[in-house]
């Protein structure tokens, strides 16, 4: 399944990245995250708790950051296992500061196993974007409170 888009948030762009890089903001911003432990240079240990559809369950995983290029593109790894299966994603982001507000530029790509798969992938891809709508308010939303 692939995932693209955009999103635009009224912060600067360093603001933005510095959110994006800051554990704690990615924390608060994912949602169904609990904990987000760091264990290594841009690496962390993830427990999360996600549902799709009747299938809920709590993800043991990591999440990385790979390929940075301050303040302007990364790349994010994410791993996630439980009972109701697994998850893979990667993505690609690109910051354009764009005057005061930055345009979040996304495309990713995602795997789902297990009882997870076999809701459907409309299912799967509406959650997904939904996930990915959420995580962009909650973070719009901090860096809104965050300034002055």
């Amino acid at each position: 399944m692939t995932l693209n888009g955009s999103y635009r948030i009224s912060a600067p762009r360093q603001a933005v990245w510095a959110a994006l890089m800051d554990p704690e903001v990615l924390k608060k911003c994912l949602p169904g995250c609990e904990k987000l432990d760091p264990v290594g240079p841009d690496a962390y240990r993830a427990h999360m708790k996600v549902g799709i559809a009747a299938i809920k369950g709590s993800y043991q995983g990591s999440v990385s950051i790979h390929e940075k290029v301050a303040p302007e593109k990364f790349r994010m790894v994410v791993e996630g296992k439980g009972a109701p299966g697994f998850l893979r994603g990667e993505g690609s982001f690109e910051l354009v500061e764009e005057g005061s507000e930055t345009l979040l530029r996304y495309q990713g790509t995602a795997q789902v196993g297990g009882m997870i798969a076999g809701v459907g992938q409309r299912l799967v891809q509406g959650a997904a974007r939904m996930v990915v709508r959420k995580f962009f308010e909650a973070l719009s939303s901090h860096l809104a409170s965050a300034t002055p």
